[in-house]
């Protein structure tokens, strides 16, 4: 009996340990929350402006820009995912490397070759282990991403963009993001970005009608200058709600570790007072058989 408690009890102390680290956990990524979600609305409306600008520009002038259009012939695809450095989020991860997947496969039906960008040690942990090439590899900033980090990853596919699928570059660049929806719902969400997608089309825009621009010194000037920043704030726009995401994810799984471990602890202690019990009856037992055996031994020597 003192072996088996001696056992519950280690196994008491261990669960307890654990329970501090995901008790940490969850309060360390509650208090990031806050913080990653006003990032998020802070940056959500420059995003939603100057695509709202480029668009104008695009629709309102026939500007050839490299970045505008199809291109005659469509090789080589290009997929930025967006993942985590930690794990400890649940199904944070699991979920954009599956959105990626799905989407990675619905490009090679289309005949096109796919090439693979990859922000966080988790998304590049899990194609390096599987021997799929990665173009590019960023990490060190997945819950707290900066601008300057956008502009890093933008800047390497912007140039691989512009080479063009025929000289070793690509042809499409989609990113595979994680969107913020609330505390309790974050969905992985797949975009392509470039090329941009002009459309023939009579229903108003989102947002509303454009308003009327005079273009200096000319629309083929105005995106090249605009472009490369679009696809920055899109960019870090996406890491900062995968980041917000990222943090909601951790909560909520380090919560229900810790309410877990809570729940082990409840159970391992009524084991081990169950088992405290079983041996105090039996040492009770033991001395009341020791002293009727010694009481019935003086009788008989009487």
């Amino acid at each position: 009996m003192g072996a088996q408690l001696r056992v519950y009890r280690r196994r008491i102390a261990s669960v307890s340990a654990t329970k501090k680290i995901t008790r940490a956990q969850e309060l360390i990524a509650t208090a990031r929350i806050v913080k990653a979600q006003q990032r998020v609305a802070a940056s959500t409306p420059y995003a939603r402006e100057i695509t709202r600008a480029v668009s104008a520009v695009a629709s309102h002038s026939n500007a050839k820009h490299p970045l505008i259009g199809e291109r005659p012939r469509l090789r080589r695809a290009a997929i930025v995912l967006i993942t985590a450095d930690r794990g400890f989020a649940g199904a944070y991860n699991s979920a954009a490397i599956k959105q990626a997947e799905q989407l990675a496969s619905l490009l090679r039906d289309e005949g096109k070759e796919v090439v693979r960008y990859v922000i966080g040690r988790k998304g590049a942990s899990y194609y390096r282990f599987r021997g799929i090439e990665l173009a590019g590899v960023w990490s060190g900033f997945s819950d707290n991403p900066q601008y300057g980090n956008a502009a890093e990853v933008a800047d390497a596919v912007i140039a691989d963009f512009e080479k063009g699928g025929e000289d070793g570059g690509v042809d499409e660049l989609h990113v595979v993001s994680t969107e913020f929806v609330s505390m309790l719902t974050q969905t992985a969400v797949a975009a392509r970005v470039l090329p941009l997608e002009i459309e023939e089309s009579t229903e108003p825009p989102t947002g509303g009608a454009f308003a009327l621009y005079e273009f200096e010194p000319s629309p083929a000037e105005v995106l090249d200058a605009l472009l490369p920043h679009y696809i920055k704030a899109r960019l870090f726009n996406a890491l900062l709600q995968s980041a917000a995401s990222e943090h909601a994810a951790r909560r909520r799984a380090m919560k229900s570790a810790t309410d877990n471990a809570s729940d082990l602890i409840r159970q391992l202690t009524r084991l081990a007072n169950s088992a405290r019990q079983a041996e105090i009856t039996q040492e009770i037992s033991e001395i009341v058989g020791g002293a009727n055996a010694l009481a019935d031994a003086n009788a008989g020597s009487e």
